[in-house]
C-alpha cells in the first residue's frame, strides 16, 4: 500500500549535523557567552579539493534552544593577515578567548605556514581585525626562525587567575627520514605550551615540549593514543582537560592535570566518528566513514557536551559539526560516547514525522565502513552523504547517495509511541526491498518494496516497532543503488 509522504518535518528538535545541510564547519571550538553558544572552527567547502578553502564564519544558538542555530556570518578572512594577503593559504582551525580587557581574540594558524595569528573584535561574532602574530618580546614571530617550534593550530586559555597559556603543535607518527613524508611535515615534534602576557601575544615562557609525539620518550600512559593534532584546553572543577586528536585519526582523546602546563596524564577517548572502540568495538568494526577529528567540550545551560566532526562526500575536505552530550565521572574520567541522530536533542527524537536521511549516524556498505582519505576513489561503490547544487547554496536536499544491496544507514535514537506507518523517498536504479531493523542485529520491523525511478519517489508500508526508544536501521536489499533522501514515521 503506497501512500504519499505529505507529513511534516519535526521542528524544535536538534539533529546531527546541527547546522544547515549546506553547511561545513569542522574543527569546532564551543563556547557560551552571555546566554548564547557560539561555534567557531574551519570552513570547508562542499566537495572542497582541500581543507578549509572558505573564510571564518560564525553559528549561535539560544543556550535554552540549541534546534535555533542562527547565521552570524562572515567574522575572518583569508586575506586579513599580511602574510597571507594573496589569500593563497586557507584558515586552519582557530581558537578564541576573551582577554582581560573584555575584547574577544581569534587564534589562527594557515596551512603549515610557521606562525600564529591573531585578530580581535570587541564582540564575539562581529568582523575581527588582524591583530598581530603571536611573538617573543623582541617582536620575532614564534616559529618563524630557523630552529624554533613548529606550529600548527592553537588552543588557548585565559585561566581563573589571569595567566593565559597557549597550546600548538602537530605530531605525524613516522620520522623525518620516512621516504615518503612531504617537507612541510617534517620537524613536528608533538604539542607545546607558551604562557602569554596580558597584551594575548607576547610570549612570558617559552615553548615547551608537553605531549611528544609517537616515538619520542615520555609518552609512557598514551601508547596507542599519542598525540597527533587539534589542541584544545578546557578547565572543569579545577581540572585542566587537554582535547585532542590521537596517532588514530578518528579519536578526539582527554588527558587531564592539576597544572596548565605540565604533568597530564591520558585520560581516554571521548568519541571516535567511527565509533571505534566504543563498547569494546575494533577498528575492522567501524559503523562509519571515519578520518580526521577534531573539537572540544562545553557546558552549555548545566551540560556538558563533546563537539566534533563527520565527513562527506567520500573525502576529508567537507566536514560538517556534530554534538554529543557527555558526562564526568565521580574521578574525574569521561566516558566514551557514541554518534547519534539527536546530540544536542537533550532526549530522542519524536517518532512520528519527517526526518531527512542526512541525519544518519551510522552508514556501511555490505563490505563494512572504512577510512576516509583524500580521494573519492578509495571510496568506490560505498555509500556516502553528499548534496546537489554548489557550494553554499541553501539546498536543504543532502542525501545519502549510492546505496546498494547490503548497504545500511542508522539512525539513533527515537522515542515511539505508536508509529504505525513508514515511508522513505528515493530515488535511482535500484529495485528491491528496504528492510528496517531496530538494532544493528535486531528484529526486522518493516519492509518496503522499492522500484527505479530517476526522480525523487515515496514508497511505504507498516511498521510494527513497539513502544519506547529505540533506533532504526535501513538496509537495502537488490539490484542497482538507491538515493535516500528522507523517510517519515506515522501513525
Amino acid at each position: 500500500m503506497f501512500f504519499t509522504l505529505g507529513g511534516f518535518f519535526v521542528n524544535n528538535q536538534a539533529y546531527n549535523p546541527f547546522l544547515p545541510s549546506y553547511e561545513y564547519i569542522p574543527d569546532a571550538e564551543p563556547y557560551v557567552f552571555g546566554d548564547r553558544v557560539y561555534i567557531y572552527g574551519s570552513h570547508d567547502q562542499f566537495d572542497g579539493e582541500r581543507y578549509c578553502m572558505n573564510d571564518y564564519v560564525c553559528w549561535s544558538a539560544p543556550v535554552n534552544d540549541l534546534s535555533n542555530w542562527r547565521y552570524e556570518g562572515f567574522i575572518f578572512g583569508k586575506d586579513q593577515d599580511p602574510l597571507n594577503a594573496d589569500g593563497k593559504n586557507c584558515l586552519w582551525a582557530p581558537d578564541v578567548a576573551v582577554g582581560a580587557d573584555g575584547k574577544f581574540y581569534l587564534y589562527y594558524f594557515y596551512e603549515f605556514e610557521k606562525v600564529i595569528g591573531v585578530a580581535v573584535c570587541d564582540t564575539p561574532a562581529g568582523k575581527f581585525q588582524f591583530y598581530g602574530h603571536v611573538q617573543r618580546k623582541d617582536g620575532i614571530p614564534v616559529g618563524s626562525v630557523p630552529g624554533d617550534i613548529k606550529n600548527f593550530d592553537p588552543g588557548i586559555l585565559v585561566d581563573d587567575d589571569g595567566r593565559i597559556f597557549l597550546y600548538s603543535g602537530f605530531g605525524i607518527p613516522y620520522p623525518d627520514s620516512t621516504p615518503f613524508l612531504p617537507e612541510r611535515v617534517k620537524g613536528h615534534l608533538g604539542g607545546y605550551v607558551m604562557e602569554l602576557e596580558n597584551d594575548m601575544i607576547t610570549l612570558k615562557s617559552e615553548p615547551r615540549l608537553l605531549f611528544p609525539k609517537k616515538g619520542l620518550p615520555s609518552t609512557v600512559g598514551y601508547e596507542g593514543h599519542e598525540f597527533f593534532e587539534a589542541s584544545s584546553i578546557r578547565k572543569v572543577n579545577g581540572t585542566y582537560y587537554f582535547i585532542y586528536s590521537s596517532v588514530n585519526g578518528h579519536e578526539l582523546c582527554y588527558a587531564t592535570s592539576k597544572y596548565p602546563d605540565r604533568d597530564f596524564s591520558f585520560g581516554g577517548t571521548i568519541i571516535s566518528n567511527g565509533d571505534i572502540y566504543y563498547q569494546g568495538r575494533k577498528p575492522q568494526e567501524m559503523l562509519n566513514y571515519p578520518a580526521n577529528n577534531h573539537g572540544s567540550i562545553v557546558e552549555i545551560a548545566g551540560k556538558w557536551y563533546v563537539f566534533y566532526h563527520r565527513h562527506t562526500n567520500k573525502h576529508q575536505f567537507s566536514r560538517q559539526d556534530c554534538a554529543e552530550p557527555i558526562i564526568f565521572e565521580e574521578n574525574g574520567g569521561i566516558p566514551q560516547v557514541e554518534m547519534t541522530s539527536c546530540g544536542l536533542n537533550g532526549q530522542p527524537l519524536r517518532g512520528i514525522g519527517k526526518y531527512d536521511a542526512r541525519i544518519a549516524c551510522n552508514l556501511w556498505s555490505k563490505k563494512g565502513a572504512k577510512m576516509t582519505f583524500f580521494f573519492k576513489a578509495t571510496l568506490k561503490g560505498h555509500p556516502y552523504f553528499t548534496q546537489s547544487g554548489l557550494d553554499r547554496e541553501d539546498h536543504p536536499d543532502q542525501y545519502i547517495a549510492e546505496l546498494r544491496n547490503g548497504g545500511t544507514c542508522g539512525f539513533k535514537y527515537f522515542s515511539f509511541e505508536d508509529t504505525t506507518k513508514i515511508g522513505v523517498t528515493v530515488r535511482g536504479t535500484g529495485k528491491g526491498v528496504v528492510v528496517v531493523k531496530d538494532n544493528i542485529d535486531g528484529k526486522v520491523v518493516a519492509e518496503i518494496p522499492v522500484s527505479a525511478h530517476k526522480d525523487w519517489q515515496s514508497f511505504s508500508s507498516t511498521i510494527e516497532i513497539g513502544k519506547g526508544k529505540k533506533p532504526l536501521y535501513f538496509t537495502f536489499f537488490g539490484k542497482g543503488f538507491l538515493d535516500f533522501q528522507e523517510f517519515e514515521l506515522r501513525k
